[in-house]
């Protein structure tokens, strides 16, 4: 079984490459954010054509998260429980199915903006959330996982430079603490392989030749419970969606299963 994560930075944008990758990857379980879309206008039916189901939870503008899935789609939840929401709303950042054997949920983890923003304290609260949501399918006998963009590199070798950060989000003690604490209800944090140099990056900015010059970050991660963990095979970056025209400044990261 084939699980992958990808912030597509538009599903509009990017249906084309998004279509002939799932076809050529052979991938079982897709998870979606930053879809920038809305339900009624996320392309379900050309992902139907391939065979993919869809949930999604999505209201435009920035955010938007899916999960796109060949080997069912079950018990599907849209929104995070205990969201504490942004200055009165309740974004869609959070989705989750049973897919086959597997339980999922594509997370779209908030950005924090500056450390001193009133966005960076509700990034804390929702993690907060988060691990309180996901504690009991952590802790269970089924293979699960939470997967996406946590717009957080785990440790310092996760940037291409620590100094480059500094006073900056991603990077910060309280946000890695969050992470920490997510591990400390059951997950394991599923590293993938690199493809090319010596560290697995998901993303890298748009700005300033940041890809060619391979100044990333790995903030997209694949966080799995036990079960999860012990079936896999496989795990590395697809960094050749990351080049060319049209491309996401997120590349996809791709888990195989034997379940």
């Amino acid at each position: 079984m084939r699980i992958a994560t990808w912030n597509v930075n538009s599903i509009t944008a990017r249906l084309p490459r998004l279509l002939a990758w799932l076809e050529s990857s052979g991938t079982d379980v897709l998870c979606v954010q930053e879809a920038k879309t809305t339900e009624e206008q996320f392309p379900s039916e050309a992902l139907r054509e391939l065979g993919y189901e869809s949930a999604v939870h999505a209201t435009g503008r920035w955010s938007g998260v899916a999960v796109v899935s060949r080997v069912g789609l079950e018990d599907v939840v849209k929104g995070l429980p205990g969201d504490p929401g942004y200055e009165g709303v309740q974004e869609p950042r959070a989705v989750s199915a049973t897919c086959g054997p597997v339980r999922v949920w594509s997370v779209y983890v908030p950005n924090g903006r500056e450390v001193d923003h009133p966005h960076y304290a509700y990034k804390l609260q929702w993690f907060e959330a988060l691990r309180a949501a996901v504690a009991g399918d952590a802790a269970g006998d089924r293979p699960f996982a939470v997967l996406g963009d946590y717009n957080v590199a785990p440790t310092d070798e996760d940037v291409y430079d620590r100094a480059a950060f500094e006073g900056s989000t991603h990077v910060t003690p309280a946000e890695r603490a969050a992470l920490a604490s997510l591990r400390e209800a059951g997950l394991t944090d599923v590293v993938p392989r690199p493809l090319k140099y010596d560290h697995p990056y998901t993303y890298w900015d748009y700005r300033q030749l940041c890809f060619p010059k391979n100044r990333g970050m790995r903030i997209d991660l694949v966080y799995g419970n036990e079960p999860f963990a012990k079936t896999v095979q496989d795990a590395y970056v697809d960094r050749e969606e990351r080049k060319g025209k049209g491309a996401s400044d997120h590349a996809p990261v791709v888990v195989d299963l034997e379940v």
